[in-house]
C-alpha cells in the first residue's frame, strides 16, 4: 500500500492536486494561489547537495525570464523549513558558479518532511530512493491544469533552456491553436491541425491555403513570425 501510494501520480490534463505548505516564502494554498499564471512546480532530492545547488542558481537566476512569460516557480524537496533557509543563504553567501554568485533565491521552496506533497505528486520513486524526491517537474496552466510532466533521475541536472521553451511553446500552441514539431523555437515553423475534410485538405495539398505548406495530407506547417509569438505569450 505504501509503495502504491509513493509511485501515484497525476496525469497530463488533469487538475493540479490542491495542498498546504509552508515554504520559504510563507505559506501558500497551491494551486489557488496562483490562479491566472503559469507555474513550474518542480522537485529536488536534498537541500546542500551540489546537483541541486546549480539548479537553484540557474531557476534564480531565470526567474525574471520566466516571469515575462507569465510562469510562477515553485519548488519542493523533503527538507524542512530550516534547511531550505540555510541552504538558501549559503548559496547567496558562498557558492559562485558558472558566472553566477550572490545568487538571492526569491520564490517559494516547500517544507515537505512529511512527503505528503512529494506522494502525491509521484515525486517519490522507490526505484531510485524511498526517502528523496526525483528531479520532477510539474508545468501547470492559468486553470490548475497540468500540461506538460517531466522527469529526471537523481544523478541528472535539468535542461533549463528545455524548461523555458516548454512554457513558451505551449502558451503559443494555445494561442495560434497549432501544434509544435521537434526543437520548436519561436519563429519556427508550426504544424497545422489535420484538415478536417477531403476538400480542405485537397485545396491544402494544391497550395490553395494561404500561408501552409504540406509535406503530406497529415503533415502540413505554417510561419508565425516571432515577434507575434512573443507578443502573444510575453506577460502584459
Amino acid at each position: 500500500m505504501e509503495e502504491n501510494q509513493a509511485m501515484s501520480m497525476p496525469r497530463i490534463g488533469e487538475s493540479a492536486p490542491e495542498f498546504k505548505a509552508v515554504t520559504t516564502q510563507g505559506n501558500i494554498n497551491f494551486p489557488a494561489d496562483f490562479k491566472g499564471s503559469w507555474v513550474i512546480l518542480f522537485s529536488h532530492p536534498a537541500d546542500f547537495t551540489p546537483v541541486c545547488t546549480s539548479e537553484f542558481m540557474t531557476f534564480a537566476s531565470m526567474e525574471s525570464k520566466f516571469a515575462e512569460v507569465n510562469c510562477k516557480l515553485v519548488g519542493l524537496s523533503v527538507d524542512g523549513l530550516y534547511s531550505h533557509i540555510a541552504w538558501l543563504r549559503t548559496i547567496k553567501e558562498k557558492i559562485s558558479y558558472k558566472g553566477m554568485k550572490d545568487v538571492e533565491v526569491k520564490f517559494p521552496l516547500i517544507e515537505d518532511i512529511t512527503m505528503e506533497v512529494a506522494k502525491k505528486y509521484g515525486m517519490i520513486q522507490p526505484g531510485e530512493s524511498n526517502t528523496k524526491a526525483v528531479r520532477a517537474v510539474f508545468f501547470i496552466d492559468p486553470k490548475g491544469i497540468i500540461r506538460t510532466i517531466i522527469y529526471y533521475p537523481l544523478s541528472l541536472g535539468r535542461n533549463f533552456d528545455e524548461l523555458y521553451r516548454v512554457v513558451v511553446a505551449l502558451q503559443a500552441a494555445d494561442s495560434f491553436g497549432v501544434a509544435m514539431p521537434a526543437d520548436w523555437r519561436p519563429g519556427d515553423d508550426v504544424i497545422v491541425p489535420t484538415a478536417g475534410s477531403c476538400g480542405v485538405a485537397k485545396e491544402r495539398m494544391d497550395g490553395k491555403e494561404e500561408g501552409v505548406t504540406c509535406h503530406d495530407w497529415f503533415f502540413c506547417t505554417k510561419k508565425i513570425a516571432e515577434d507575434k509569438v512573443w507578443a502573444a505569450v510575453k506577460k502584459k
